[in-house]
């Protein structure tokens, strides 16, 4: 479906991304970790072409990804961006509909297929009940699961999702992300927090500094020997007992701080 083969990006005199080499295939759900700056955001913003990369390829759908077109490319991948502008004065169902326009021309009028499609979506994200609602009284976790909503009717074959679950209540973080599992969407997500891609993700890319500086099943990534050189800070992995999910937890720089 997706794959990057030693993919660089520099902006002004500063490497950003160096040598980042992945595949994601059909049905899986990748996660993307690091600490701030380490380009996480970046990679997704040259996976959805609003960056180019300097150097290396960037296959989607075994095609080139600077062969799509604008329009085509904005049929193909979805994105959930990290801060969406808020649009207070549209119901639910309009924004949902948002995702019919990289399929419409100027002024094509929307059939009842299209609004079928619509319903499904909302229906999917668990909004159906909502849809005449102004967006303005949506929760956080609802408004994310709408914005997810408006990429499923744009039909993607794959999902881009920034810190989706930032600034969300854990409940609505788990609900989210169940979501985007469940869709059966290949899905690229940038995750801040750690034990949330152990529990989701099928598979985890660890950056550091731009550099790609481990990727493989959760198992194979979160341990203490990649962790704590990235992060800083010495940590402790540990296998939930009713799970048998990889849980981390990050220890205090100074053994006397607990005490």
């Amino acid at each position: 479906m997706l794959k990057l083969s030693a993919v660089c990006l520099k902006l002004g005199e500063k490497t950003v991304l160096n040598d980042i080499s992945f595949a994601l295939h059909n049905n899986e759900f990748i996660g993307v970790i690091g600490p701030n700056g380490a380009g996480k955001s970046s990679l997704l913003r040259v996976v959805q072409r609003s960056l180019t990369a300097n150097s290396g390829q960037i296959m989607l759908k075994q095609r080139a990804l600077a062969q799509y077109k604008t329009a085509e490319l904005a049929r193909t991948l979805a994105v959930v961006s990290q801060n969406p502008i808020p649009l207070f004065a549209l119901t639910v169902e309009q924004v949902a509909t948002m995702g019919l326009l990289p399929h419409k021309s100027w002024f094509e009028v929307n059939h009842s297929q299209d609004q079928h499609q619509v319903s499904q979506a909302l229906n999917r994200v668990g909004l159906a009940d909502k849809a005449s609602q102004l967006i303005d009284t949506l929760s956080g976790g609802e408004l994310q699961r709408l914005y997810i909503a408006r990429a499923l009717v744009q039909r993607p074959a794959l999902l881009l999702l920034d810190e989706p679950t930032n600034h969300l209540d854990v409940q609505y973080q788990h609900q989210v992300l169940e979501l985007v599992r469940a869709l059966g969407i290949p899905a690229l997500a940038c995750l801040h927090d750690l034990n949330l891609a152990a529990m989701y993700c099928d598979k985890i890319l660890l950056l550091h500094q731009g550099q790609q500086y481990a990727f493989g099943t959760p198992e194979q990534v979160l341990t203490t020997e990649l962790l704590q050189p990235v992060f800083g800070l010495a940590c402790e992995v540990t296998t939930h007992v009713l799970l048998r999910k990889q849980q981390v937890t990050f220890l205090p720089s100074q053994t006397g701080a607990l005490c």
